[in-house]
């Protein structure tokens, strides 16, 4: 550490630290454009330019390291001179159309030249023209007239992304920020690209010009799709959702969203939704009024009870659903007497587990690992966000190996890849555990592994370094061999010294575990009610022909049932439902999700329920209340979280360790199997995404619609 003065104040700073990271520390605020916290330092506006005692000329704070006993002035006549002088460069070309430009009201730029820009001008020169570009179905780059070359979209594919899509073409007036060879920004984090934009040069396409900026109420939530628990800001004008952006939480997301997080919101105000219940009679869609819905209900289930047993009937639930919304279906159901509940769609193995499958270590770590072994995950797209810190850990020098049916592109180095047939994933993993073993010297776990090189690669890797972990992704958590390649993985994970544990598919996979969304001893499971042979199905907020391993066969089998109940914020599973009954989304109703760490996130509504929708708690709570069942007296979301007093105690912000384990005493067995994991891709993970219009233009969806139209 070493001591600096700025503005009269003693600074101790970090040896080797700038300027500005100082000023940080101090609270004292320097403008700036192309400086950005989590990017590379690229001193291209000049605009944090301060005083620094002995420097002959101004300094910019942002790239001019501290020294011992250096003495700063940002607020000296020399610095401030400086400031208005880049300021005066900065608007020479820049369009004055603030009334009409999207950004205005947040605008950075806008918001400096109050404090630094002059009253007029001295050039009277026709201001510079840049030609509109269309760069995908996500970003607006037709105001490029707009850009100060500040170069933070640039870093940000470089160093974030891991893609450089954006780059400076031409010098000095003729330099234009553009892709090359006219290509579209198709980066899952492009959104991203927006909030980091000082000026109104890169905008929401979504978006555009729908309001102003100081016409939204903002609210906190949580992202309702993959396992990372994205904090969000909600913007609301008039009870309608206009705009998603990062709530920054540097142990979760950081200041960064996906794309599926931020632009999924479309789907909230799409024609799909379900706004109130309805009845079919005699093939025919009918909408009825909530009472005569849920006495049909009611009087369906306790027909087929009466007729059938509790047996018959079942529930499937899917894991991006509240904790408050699994614990109380699973309730309704065993209320019933029946046991068949299951949140495990997409699986193909169903064995009980032992605790909770989890992350293994807090989301942060995965920004420090130095070994990492990536077992059936297409990373970058499962999941944008931990595949971002794993790509920090690769450029801090971590090495990365992967094990996939494919090979992929994560934009970022892999250094040892094993590419599998999936049915094959065992025996492939027992290679390295044969490996590891034959470098310890200890016996290995299965006779049968084979030492190949790539395996012996990774047993090396994985012995080099502290910070290490085995992660196991959604392919390997919805292969037919789940629990031997997790088994595999604990003992690669024991003899390296790695932690293990599940990326986890869904945003409250990890809730869904801990609120005993799952069968019952004598229980169905997802594949057995899914396959048929229920007479009465309850479906919360899913639609198995997207959602399931069974895909399109599992609307043959479920349209055997007497009744099928669909609870879902959509007009969904049409074909083979007999009632649909409209649930709230996540921004229309209060919940807990459990990301795959296992922090615990309250969210509250930021808008009221769309129509007659109604959060599905509540339908839960009233429907059991007609089935007489008792405990049903619920009057609130934070009440039915009573159901888990581990939960809903005061300051809990994580599941208790004590029932998180990634543990198995499966055999390992590694005989190949025909079984191949179902994955959904990166825009087809849950209903709000498949509904996003702008999500399903982006080039991931069409390449996901061309390979399911090849397959069909």
């Amino acid at each position: 550490m070493i001591e600096i003065e700025l503005d009269g104040k003693k600074v101790e700073i970090v040896e080797g630290s700038m300027i500005m990271h100082a000023a940080e520390k101090a609270g004292t605020y320097i403008p700036h454009f192309c400086y950005h916290k989590k990017l590379s330092i690229a001193a291209n506006c000049r605009m944090c330019l301060v005083d620094v005692e002995k420097m002959p000329k101004p300094m910019p704070a942002c790239a001019t390291p501290v020294t011992k006993g250096m003495i700063v002035r940002t607020k000296s006549d020399k610095a401030i001179k400086a400031q208005k002088s880049v300021m005066e460069f900065l608007l020479i070309n820049h369009p004055l159309d603030c009334p009409i430009c999207d950004q205005g009201g947040e605008c950075q730029l806008q918001d400096l030249a109050v404090g630094y820009g002059g009253s007029s001008s001295r050039y009277e020169e026709d201001k510079r023209v840049v030609a509109i570009k269309d760069v995908g179905p996500l970003i607006s780059m037709q105001e490029m007239s707009r850009c100060i070359h500040c170069t933070r979209c640039v870093r940000f594919g470089q160093e974030v992304a891991g893609v450089m899509e954006l780059g400076m073409s031409h010098r000095g007036e003729h330099a234009e920020i553009e892709t090359f060879v006219g290509q579209s920004v198709d980066s899952e984090l492009s959104g991203n690209m927006i909030d980091i934009c000082p000026v109104g040069a890169l905008t929401s396409k979504p978006f555009r010009y729908s309001a102003r900026t100081w016409e939204l109420s903002r609210r906190k939530s949580v992202s309702p799709h993959d396992s990372t628990g994205a904090n969000l800001v909600v913007q609301v004008k008039n009870n309608r959702v206009m705009r998603v952006v990062p709530l920054e939480n540097e142990a979760v997301n950081e200041c960064w969203i996906a794309d599926r997080d931020r632009f999924s919101y479309e789907a909230l105000n799409s024609d799909e939704r379900l706004t109130s219940p309805m009845v079919k009679q005699g093939g025919v869609w009918q909408a009825v009024d909530w009472q005569t819905a849920l006495e049909y209900v009611a009087n369906g289930l306790t027909q087929i009870k009466a007729e059938h047993g509790a047996s018959s009937l079942g529930a499937l639930l899917s894991p991006h659903s509240t904790i408050e919304e699994l614990m109380l279906a699973g309730a309704f159901m065993r209320g019933l007497g029946s046991h068949n509940i299951d949140h495990r769609l997409r699986h193909a193995e169903f064995v009980p587990a032992e605790g909770v499958r989890h992350l293994g270590l807090p989301i942060a770590a995965l920004s420090d690992l130095q070994r990492v072994l990536v077992v059936g995950s297409n990373l970058r797209k499962d999941h944008p966000l931990f595949a971002q810190r794993i790509r920090q850990a690769v450029r801090k020098g971590a090495t990365v190996s992967a094990l996939n049916e494919h090979a992929q592109d994560w934009a970022m180095p892999i250094t040892h890849s094993l590419v599998q047939p999936a049915s094959h994933w065992a025996q492939t993993l027992a290679d390295v555990a044969a490996a590891l073993a034959a470098e310890k010297g200890v016996n290995p776990p299965l006779g049968s592994g084979q030492i190949t090189e790539t395996a012996r690669a990774i047993a090396l890797s994985l012995l080099g370094g502290e910070r290490k972990a085995v992660l196991l992704g959604n392919a390997a958590a919805h292969h037919a061999k789940a629990s031997s390649l997790l088994a595999l993985a604990n003992w690669i994970a024991d003899h390296s010294g790695a932690t293990v544990g599940y990326l986890t598919e869904a945003a409250n996979t990890v809730g869904a575990q801990f609120a005993c969304a799952l069968p019952g001893v004598e229980g169905l499971n997802a594949g057995q009610m899914l396959a048929g042979g229920l007479k009465g199905v309850l479906l919360l907020n899913t639609e198995p022909e997207f959602d399931s391993g069974a895909g399109a066969a599992s609307a043959a089998a479920l349209a055997q049932a007497r009744m099928v109940v669909t609870l879902s914020p959509f007009k969904a599973n049409m074909a083979f439902s007999d009632v649909l009954l409209p649930i709230a989304p996540f921004t229309e109703t209060s919940g807990t999700f459990v990301n795959a760490e296992g922090r615990v996130q309250g969210f509250h509504a930021v808008v009221k329920p769309l129509g007659e929708t109604r959060p599905a708690w509540k339908v839960l709570r009233v429907l059991a209340n007609l089935l007489g069942l008792p405990d049903f007296d619920f009057d609130s979301s934070q009440a039915v979280l009573t159901l888990a007093p581990a939960l809903s105690q005061p300051g809990v912000t994580h599941i208790p360790a004590d029932l998180m384990s990634n543990a198995t005493q499966a055999a390992m067995d590694v005989t190949p199997v025909s079984h191949a994991p179902v994955v959904a891709s990166i825009y087809a993970l849950d209903g709000l995404v498949r509904r996003a219009s702008s999500l399903q233009m982006t080039a991931d969806a069409r390449i996901q619609t061309a390979a399911q139209e090849v397959a069909a």
